[in-house]
């Protein structure tokens, strides 16, 4: 069965106008993930090996566990914050999340005190459109962090709600179907092949323990991620020199006068 969001749209527009403007308004943007979860067992990737002599994994194999990975990402700098898990339940991921919230707020600049209105207009505007929205509390403090976050019932808890208005972190829900609008998703992508491909995990001590170290080597020399950079401007460019055709819902590409063709 089909199951439709019908704050889809608005939701995406939010996400975007956190990565394209929250930085510039002062507002520090965060995106949080779990992958996995990953089997300690023979992991297929590429690795070099002597010509004529691939390397051969057993076909038999014992299954010793799995492990997930809890991801914190700026996209700004490139930074990630990592922790290997087990299992992750509500009070494992809350716990990981608050602790990791504190200290990144605590190293934040001082947010500008702003009259009652105008505060509680700064976190509104980011709630524009939706028709199902968190309650904001009545006492808030200055906003501080917008934290991109999949539609998950565990991260919709009321308690853990109030927690992230009180601490001045606004949530942002990707809409159904719309985990791609998570960065964090794709450096977690990065991490993963980085540290998993052709290994063989005898535990998931060993799996949470290289995806930790791959992430400390990623934050010695971190790439920043852009939203709609240079490849969106491609795509846009190229959209903008079709025109529509009519009774159909084709497309030619415009020719300038002067462009020879053979």
């Amino acid at each position: 069965m089909e199951v439709h969001d019908p704050d889809a749209a608005p939701k995406k527009v939010l996400i975007e106008q956190a990565y394209t403007e929250g930085e510039r308004l002062g507002l520090a943007v965060w995106g949080m993930d779990e992958a996995g979860p990953y089997q300690a067992i023979p992991q297929p990737g590429i690795c070099w090996q002597p010509l004529t002599c691939p390397l051969r994994y057993p076909h038999e194999h014992v299954r010793h566990g799995t492990a997930k990975l809890l991801t914190l990402f700026h996209p700004s700098t490139g930074t990630v914050r990592v922790k290997g898990v087990r299992n992750c339940p509500n009070a494992v991921l809350h716990a990981w999340l608050k602790q990791q919230l504190l200290t990144i707020l605590a190293n934040l600049p001082p947010a500008p005190v702003l009259p009652e209105s105008d505060n509680r207009a700064s976190w509104e505007r980011w709630q524009a459109g939706l028709s199902v929205k968190p309650t904001l509390i009545a006492d808030l403090p200055p906003l501080r962090l917008l934290l991109i976050m999949d539609n998950l019932a565990g991260h919709k808890t009321r308690a853990f709600i109030e927690w992230l208005f009180t601490h001045g972190v606004m949530p942002l829900y990707t809409p159904l179907s719309g985990s791609w609008l998570n960065m964090t998703e794709s450096v977690q992508r990065i991490l993963i092949h980085r540290a998993l491909d052709s290994t063989a995990p005898a535990s998931p001590e060993d799996i949470m323990d290289w995806l930790e170290q791959t992430a400390r080597g990623w934050n010695a020399e971190p790439t920043p991620f852009v939203w709609a950079g240079r490849r969106h401007l491609r795509r846009q460019r190229a959209y903008m020199r079709r025109h529509p055709l009519p009774s159909s819902s084709c497309s030619h590409l415009h020719r300038s006068p002067c462009q020879v063709t053979h």
